[in-house]
């Protein structure tokens, strides 16, 4: 077997998303062979660095506490960011280059074939174009000069230190890091947190089931007590009382609805619908000692190593630690000497979709013909066939196209970006004044954002542009494919590649805000009851389980860092609270005819998603088997996979013999229950931890030598303390930073990427057992890295 196919066919596999099971057993038999410290591949690969590194920047010190976060001090910041451009480099090289390249389209430049099909998507998709205009546009700021200074830091380590062994394995060299790169990494962010191509999944469904059955899986509006500012009815201004909310029927000049093989192709590349975040914050007129509090976990891909990297910096008076993600010089998540700030997708919707009359080469539009802006692209693929992919653009933006069918997106990342400015200026603010200012330039992505500081103020915020739809002059929501070719629903302002301007968005003032709540908690669920913000928020149960401990903990006014813990550490799961009195009521009512023994189990059980319960296990298999029931047969007869199926919370709340058949909703729940007990008593489970364990959490060549350990956890897809197995999705990082005491984090694996260091997984375990770290300011560890001017 090719030594070079093999290698790289691995990692093709699993970023092009394209491979399963058998297909990748003899490769990863292969690379099996590849023990730990024998071999070529690992010649290059070390922890040990220079110990001084040239820098015109200044002098910085760069040391590594117990846990192996940098902590770096400098005399000014361009030599700070300098040396967060040098550490992260070092830490995390692999992990920047391999973004880059997936961003770029150029993962099967150094993969193979597997991977043309995603670099394909990122190219027509001109992400690297939407990053230049961004660095077009900040580059002259002072923010600009040290994005610099930290890309010439990530160069520094590329120019002088081995390479980590991921580069060894495939047998290239990365380019140098530049500052568009970074912005790069901004539209990755975006991207994950807000693409989505639920619009075109409708359609779909409307075609294939009906208007009824899409409206019926897809709702406007999931009913319940517990949005983010709860006693507000009105929404925010971007409310207009002429509306069209429903899901429009089908194109009729393309019965197929949207092309299934642009849709198959397209849904490899959306966010996961799945991943989701939890933040509150309580006043000090709650809290013990009179101080707010902040707590965070952000619920992101789980992988080896983190997706998000910490570090602990201080310059002047400034101190600042938290996460960022790798390739971005500025703290995103933390805390700082005045405040503290956590971030959660605010699921807004800023995506839309266009049909356009198209004659060759040429889209009509307002009445004329104009040219398609075209490039064209080739993909490089190693030891294969290079290819040639179309790149095309309207006056919205870029044309996605697959097997003849193609639909025009307008996204707001294609646009130059502010994010960076604002970003760089949380981590300096002093207060709430300079939190608040910082955030009219946050313009992607959509998130919601608490904030305290030390001086008692809080303040909620929706950040992002959000785009207002209008058509014959009718506020209209998001949830349909426009007609491109008359202009409907265009943004005012909007310049794709370019520079936008705020009008036809929201203005700041009147985005959904609220300053000085007591108590305010976001999960993703609905923000107000404003139609236009959202085209499809999360299942509530997560919010409602925060806010109901929230408002019990609330009446003692004594809510802690202990408090919060114990929210964090919640495995309460309101969808089994919901059901499985009447799932444990049909089973008896039909007489229970074997399942005596899950009946009694679920009957008896507190509805915790714990790794010592069975029936945990039972009701996640149940859950997955009535689904099953519930949707399979019908979508799998309409050739629709289980991608359209709908939300938790929409399943829960079905009703009528279009779903459940002549037997009803009852009979259906106790099939699922005879399938989830046959299923458990196949498997060697005995508990929920025996099925629910960081299996999932894989390094992309997906070794056993680089994933993560195997251990049992708690929690499931709708419980605060929130993992998901199946989709390796969960709590990418816990913090709770109260305004007067010791602040706390912890990360789903180790702050480093490199495979020989002691840091590489040291804090899964306390992560999965809910275990925190001190999240302190102080410097700590001796010198590892000297900076310092030209020598």
């Amino acid at each position: 077997m090719d030594r070079e196919i093999t290698r790289r066919a691995l990692v093709g596999a699993i970023i092009g998303g394209t491979a399963v099971g058998g297909a990748l057993s003899p490769v990863g038999s292969y690379l099996r062979r590849f023990a730990p410290l024998s071999g070529e591949a690992w010649g290059t690969a070390t922890d040990d660095t220079d110990g001084s590194v040239e820098s015109e920047y200044g002098t910085a010190a760069l040391r590594y506490d117990e846990d192996g976060v940098p902590n770096i001090t400098a005399e000014n910041e361009r030599a700070l960011y300098f040396a967060v451009g040098y550490a992260q480099a070092r830490d995390r090289l692999f992990q920047l280059d391999l973004q880059r390249r997936l961003m770029s389209g150029q993962v099967a430049a150094v993969v193979g074939e597997l991977a043309a099909d995603s670099d394909e998507f990122h190219i027509q998709m001109d992400f690297v174009g939407a990053a230049e205009a961004t660095w077009k546009h900040i580059a002259d700021t002072d923010t600009g000069e040290l994005v610099r200074a930290f890309s010439a830091g990530v160069n520094a380590h590329i120019e002088n230190e081995p390479l980590p062994l991921e580069f060894g394995l495939l047998e290239y060299e990365p380019a140098e890091w530049t500052p568009a790169d970074t912005m790069l990494m901004e539209k990755q962010i975006s991207w994950e947190l807000t693409g989505s191509f639920l619009t075109l999944r409708k359609a779909k469904v409307a075609s294939k089931l009906g208007q009824k059955a899409a409206t019926e899986l897809y709702p406007e509006r999931l009913d319940h007590d517990s949005p983010v500012i709860r006693g507000t009815d009105e929404g925010t201004s971007a409310t207009s009382a002429n509306s069209s909310n429903s899901i429009p029927a089908p194109d009729t000049t393309d019965p197929d609805g949207i092309g299934t093989p642009l849709l198959d192709w397209l849904g490899n590349f959306e966010r996961d619908h799945g991943i989701g975040s939890n933040s509150w914050l309580v006043s000090g007129k709650h809290t013990a000692n009179g101080k707010p509090i902040v707590a965070n976990d952000p619920h992101l891909s789980l992988m080896a190593p983190p997706v998000w990297y910490e570090m602990n910096l201080e310059q002047g008076d400034t101190r600042v630690r938290g996460v960022t993600f790798p390739g971005v010089p500025f703290v995103v998540i933390g805390e700082n000497h005045a405040g503290a700030w956590g971030f959660t997708n605010a699921g807004a919707d800023v995506i839309d979709f266009y049909r356009y009359e198209i004659d060759g080469d040429r889209y009509r539009y307002k009445g004329e013909w104009r040219d398609f802006e075209t490039q064209q692209r080739e993909i490089e693929v190693a030891d294969g066939t290079n290819r040639t992919t179309t790149l095309r653009k309207t006056v919205h933006g870029p044309v996605l196209e697959r097997d003849g069918y193609r639909v025009g997106v307008a996204w707001t990342g294609h646009s130059a970006t502010d994010t960076t400015l604002a970003i760089h200026e949380y981590n300096t603010s002093d207060g709430v004044d300079d939190l608040r200012a910082a955030t009219k330039k946050f313009d992607e992505p959509t998130q919601n954002l608490v904030y305290a500081d030390r001086d008692g103020n809080t303040l909620y915020y929706t950040t992002g542009k959000i785009p207002r739809r209008m058509v014959d002059g009718k506020q209209v929501r998001g949830d349909r494919i426009f007609d491109g070719s008359a202009g409907e629903a265009e943004w005012k302002g909007f310049e794709p590649f370019g520079v936008s301007t705020w009008e036809g968005f929201v203005p700041f003032d009147e985005k959904p805000h609220v300053t000085d709540p007591d108590l305010i908690a976001t999960a993703n669920q609905r923000i107000t009851n404003d139609p236009y913000l959202s085209e499809a928020y999360a299942s509530p149960y997560r919010a409602q389980r925060i806010y109901e401990l929230l408002d019990e903990k609330a009446k003692s006014g004594d809510i802690d860092v202990a408090t919060m813990e114990g929210i964090q550490d919640d495995t309460l799961d309101k969808r089994a609270e919901a059901l499985v009195p009447t799932l444990v009521e049909a089973a008896r009512e039909k007489g229970e005819d074997g399942l005596e023994s899950a009946v009694k189990t679920l009957s008896d059980w507190d509805y915790r998603m714990e790794r010592d319960s069975r029936a945990a296990l039972l009701f996640v298999q149940w859950f997955d088997a009535f689904r099953e029931e519930v949707f399979g047969k019908t979508f799998e007869q309409a050739g629709l996979d289980d991608s359209y199926y709908s939300r938790d919370w929409v399943l829960a709340h079905l009703r009528g013999s279009r779903w459940f058949g002549s037997d009803g909703r009852k009979a259906t729940m106790v099939r699922a229950l005879e399938t989830a007990t046959e299923a458990i008593d196949a498997s060697d489970a005995e508990v929920y931890g025996d099925y629910n364990t960081t299996e999932a959490i894989t390094h992309p060549f997906d070794q056993s030598f680089l994933n993560s350990p195997v251990i049992p956890t708690d929690g499931s897809s709708q419980t605060v303390n929130n993992y998901r197995k199946e989709s390796a999705v969960g709590s990418s990082w816990r913090m709770i930073c109260p305004m007067k005491g010791d602040s706390e984090a912890i990360l789903p694996g180790g702050n480093s990427g490199d495979y020989f260091s002691d840091h590489y997984h040291d804090q899964l375990k306390r992560w999965a057992d809910t275990k925190y770290k001190p999240l302190t300011h102080e410097i700590r560890g001796n010198v590892a890295v000297e900076f310092g001017g030209d020598r």
